[in-house]
């Protein structure tokens, strides 16, 4: 079976990241989780939340986007200059660019509106995403 990667990007204080990582965690998916922090407040929730490995800024992104499998994380990931200014032009791209499936949880404070999206909590939306993946994980890996 080959080693599937889940790579996490977040920015601010990492909450997001940090509520992610808990949720695949705690579904002890067979796939290993990265995580990357715009800043380093960001990665310290990622690791806290523990994911297998953690990287800072923007070349951990473009690194680690281009090795996963699948990217997750809030909507503006693939948005220059999104995260009042945490996502560079270039993490953007390389997200953007990447081979990985990308799974966006979109949030109220960004300003990308999805069509057909309904406004949900937080904690419903993360269940999704957690559904999705283990979906994913299982089409990857058969």
């Amino acid at each position: 079976m080959m080693n599937l990667k889940i790579l996490v990007v977040d920015g601010q204080g990492g909450g997001l990241g940090k509520a992610l990582v808990e949720k695949l965690r705690t579904a002890k998916l067979a796939a290993e989780i990265i995580g990357v922090g715009t800043n380093s407040i960001a990665t310290g929730a990622l690791l806290k939340a523990g994911v297998d490995a953690a990287a800072t800024g923007e070349n951990a992104v473009i690194y680690n986007a281009g090795r996963a499998d699948i990217i997750v994380g809030g909507a503006g990931i693939l948005c220059a200059n999104a995260m009042l200014g945490e996502i560079t032009p270039a993490m953007a791209a390389a997200i953007s660019q990447s081979e990985a499936v990308k799974l966006l949880i979109p949030l109220n404070r960004c300003k990308l509106k999805v069509c057909g999206v309904t406004e949900q909590p937080l904690p419903i939306r993360l269940d999704q995403a957690l559904a999705e993946i283990k979906q994913m994980l299982a089409e990857m890996s058969s």
